[in-house]
């Protein structure tokens, strides 16, 4: 019983009118065919094959789930049809490189899809997520031999990709990794090892499966330093560039799991499969994260998209559902009953997911923009600068995105009442299938480490003041006696007082990063939801009609409500590691 249509309407607004992307777009060479009308024609197919195709998959896939026998992996009824319809659109190549067979449209067009497609379907979404995000590496990364054998057939989505990191005894800390690379003589190498946790790492869709592999060779340095990555394919490649015998890699399993129940988690054994060597040996870390960048604000995008569907799920139900009177008085007589939409505490609920899913999508165009400015900009130093501020927000997205997209699908199921707790309303399923989101592609709290340790700490603050630039100039414009920007500027002001205060005790305490890492980045991540909240207001105000009557709303309820917890963070925060690490373990 889930509603979702597409928000096409609040997306042509972010683009169009918040960033304007037609002179953004005809600015850089690599966007230069982009434009608004080819984004919206785009959106207006991407919503017909979502909420046609991949939704009405969605409860099946998650009753029904992948099967395994014999190491073969069978996905849900329908999910094979709907991929072989998905890849016929052109859908996996969006965002690829047009040399290799892309489309090569821009970041920011592609996150809005993407979102759309997690809103759907999230278990059907992975599958093309990780292909992209194997591309990207490749393309970064690998020979051109390499890259006219695979990604032409990727990008077509004949081919799938996978990504294998995890293994049974190390999970983050990479640096202990057994499985092993030994060269053969013959142009390639043989890899051996277990990994688990790999998302579509078998599964009927395509038939091949390209998996990047993290492997140590024989002479490597230990640790993190001495990790190569290599290019596995299910099916060694003919040199017709056709599939020819299988390789020596298979599936051990499939994982039994709370939610994403049709996507494939696979343990996978490789057993001296033949694998080709991306990038430089013992650099393969580097390699990697290019695609778990992706991979890590796409899995963002899954929180948003669950916090869509559940949002507008839950505003159906309390339209429809009557329960008690409204506090000022009937406002159906005729019926037994008002609508439930007329109680403060369920507006409180629906304003909250609404504040936060649209807060969320502007931020993901934002972190795009950056994205397209880094690749496309042709002015060396503005292009260093968005690469910076993209490592920067590149953790607060995946991070912030996914712990407020469980927030907001919690606050759907409860919108239900005891109708959320049940199967057939479909969001119990959207509460678990959001729960993994704060988990895969780094926890949360990795991020949360990554941001405060590495991209604040480490270079101490310079990405940040880049960042405080950014929202200053957007304060400064507005009007002085703005309260939405004095709000803002409140809230930016404390993160700022976070920052100086961690880079100052990170000399002093060991524990000082990590005491204050999940708190800053809730801080980070609200103040920067309020800047984005600031530009979509100073452009709604400007407007005329119900859609910027309730974009102002909304934002006004965002600085009121939620914005003053930035407050609370900037305490804790404050606070210091001392209470975190006073208790002996044994008493924990």
């Amino acid at each position: 019983m889930a509603s979702y249509k597409a928000p096409l309407r609040d997306i042509h607004f972010i683009l169009a009118e918040v960033f304007k992307v037609d002179p953004l777009w005809a600015s850089m060479p690599s966007t230069a065919d982009a434009s608004m009308e080819l984004a919206d024609a785009i959106f207006e197919e991407g919503a017909r094959i979502c909420e046609a195709e991949l939704l009405p998959l969605n409860r099946q896939g998650d009753e029904e789930g992948c099967t395994y026998l014999n190491g073969k992996v069978t996905t849900p009824s329908g999910f094979k049809a709907a991929y072989q319809t998905y890849a016929e659109s052109g859908w996996v190549g969006l965002g690829g490189d047009p040399e290799y067979g892309g489309q090569g449209l821009p970041k920011m067009l592609t996150v809005m899809f993407e979102e759309m497609v997690y809103a759907a379907n999230t278990s059907f979404a992975l599958y093309p997520a990780l292909t992209a995000g194997a591309c990207l590496s490749l393309l970064a990364h690998g020979s051109e031999e390499l890259k006219k054998t695979y990604l032409p057939a990727m990008y077509e989505g004949r081919w799938a990709g996978s990504m294998c990191l995890t293994e049974p005894h190390c999970g983050t800390d990479l640096g202990i990794l057994s499985t092993k690379a030994v060269p053969n003589g013959a142009g390639h190498y043989d890899i051996t090892g277990t990994k688990i946790f790999i998302t579509g790492g078998e599964h009927d869709l395509t038939e091949n499966i390209i998996h990047l592999v993290l492997a140590k060779l024989p002479d490597a340095p230990k640790g993190p330093r001495g990790i190569s990555l290599f290019l596995v394919p299910k099916m060694l490649v003919t040199e017709d560039g056709q599939c020819g015998a299988p390789n020596q890699v298979r599936c051990g399993s499939i994982e039994h799991k709370m939610g994403i129940k049709g996507s494939a988690t696979c343990l996978m054994n490789f057993d001296g499969a033949a694998g080709y060597l991306v990038g430089e040996a013992n650099r393969g870390l580097a390699a990697m994260f290019t695609m778990m960048n992706y991979e890590r604000l796409s899995i963002g995008l899954q929180g948003i998209g669950l916090g869509e569907v559940s949002y507008q799920s839950a505003r159906a139900y309390a339209l429809d559902r009557r329960q008690s009177r409204a506090p000022s008085g009937a406002v159906s007589p005729e019926h037994a009953a008002d609508p439930i939409m007329v109680h403060p505490d369920v507006r409180r609920m629906l304003l909250t997911q609404r504040a936060y899913n649209e807060g969320g999508r502007a931020f993901a165009a934002y972190v795009g923009m950056w994205l397209d400015l880094a690749k496309g900009q042709p002015d060396p130093v503005a292009a260093q600068k968005a690469a910076a501020l993209v490592a920067l927000l590149t953790p607060v997205a995946k991070a912030y995105f996914t712990d407020r997209g469980l927030d907001t699908t919690i606050l759907g199921q409860q919108v239900l009442g005891g109708h959320g707790y049940i199967r057939e309303w479909g969001m119990e399923q959207f509460v678990r299938d959001a729960r993994i989101a704060q988990i895969y592609e780094g926890t949360n709290g990795i991020q949360a480490l990554d941001l405060m340790g590495r991209k604040v700490v480490g270079d101490q603050g310079k990405a940040f003041k880049l960042f405080h630039q950014e929202v200053s100039v957007d304060i400064a414009a507005a009007e002085p006696s703005d309260p939405r920007a004095q709000a803002l500027n409140v809230a930016l002001t404390q993160l700022s007082q976070a920052t100086d205060f961690v880079i100052q005790q990170s000399s002093l305490d060991a524990n000082a990063i990590g005491a204050a890492s999940c708190d800053y980045l809730n801080l980070f991540g609200l103040t920067a939801y309020a800047h984005m909240w600031l530009k979509m207001a100073q452009v709604a105000k400007q407007g005329e009609g119900d859609f910027y009557r309730a974009k102002l709303a909304t934002a006004d309820f965002f600085f009121q409500r939620l914005l003053p917890e930035s407050g609370a963070y900037l305490a804790k925060v404050l606070a210091g590691s001392d209470t975190l690490m006073a208790l002996d373990a044994d008493l924990m």
